[in-house]
């Protein structure tokens, strides 16, 4: 089992930047695993934002994020990164991290299924 807790959410403002992290439980299986970023906004189907491979070389952006979001990873701190700039109130949702620990090297992971782990999500809240 591995546990995922993401912190970092909070309100801000149209235009603002928050900077939300997610910390695996095991540090073995973090450095095995493709990790996303997905999203759920009230009445709506969750969504996928962004995603990296294990070494972090390799990433993946929703077309809504790319340009504004950056997904990073630490490896020696089992944590996970999505800076978020230029917020939208559209951006308001539950965000949830996610790992995919079958993942090869190269494999950035992007479709909801093929995750084996999530975390209990984190609130961001854009005011227009």
């Amino acid at each position: 089992q591995v546990q995922l807790v993401e912190s970092g959410g909070g309100l801000v403002q149209d235009g603002g930047s928050l900077r939300l992290s997610c910390v695996a439980s095991s540090g073995r299986a973090f450095s095995r695993s493709s990790m996303a970023w997905f999203r759920q906004a009230p009445g709506k189907e969750r969504d996928f934002v962004a995603a990296i491979s294990r070494s972090g070389s390799l990433t993946n952006y929703a077309a809504s994020v790319k340009g504004r979001f950056t997904i990073s990873r630490d490896n020696g701190k089992n944590t996970v990164y999505l800076q978020m700039n230029s917020l939208k109130p559209e951006d308001t949702a539950v965000y949830y991290c996610a790992a995919d620990v079958n993942a090869i090297l190269t494999t950035v992971t992007i479709v909801e299924s093929q995750f084996d782990y999530w975390g209990q999500g984190t609130q961001v809240m854009v005011s227009s």
